[in-house]
């Protein structure tokens, strides 16, 4: 593994893999908001480890790969997860 792969976050995308869109629609946020914490305000903030994206219109999930250290049941569940829901992902080890 190269360093830029290395430093890659890990990316689950909601299209599966025979190319049909996740639902829920925010399903990325309700994951996400599992590793996040709710302020006094009410406001969500999701952990830098684990943030709800779009990219190329797809909504998505980024893992830094720093999860992987700091909390690697974590890391191995957002893995199961992709994995049981058949979601195509990018850098996943």
């Amino acid at each position: 593994m190269d360093d830029a792969s290395a430093s890659a976050p890990f990316i689950i995308r909601g299209i599966t893999a025979k190319g049909a869109k996740f639902r829920p629609s925010d399903w990325a946020d309700r994951l996400a908001g599992a590793f996040a914490i709710v302020d006094p305000n009410h406001r969500t903030h999701f952990s830098p480890h684990v943030q709800p994206v779009t990219l190329d219109g797809v909504e998505c999930v980024a893992v830094d790969k720093q999860l992987k250290i700091n909390d690697p049941d974590a890391y191995r569940f957002l893995l199961a997860f992709a994995r049981s829901n058949e979601l195509q992902t990018e850098n996943a080890d």
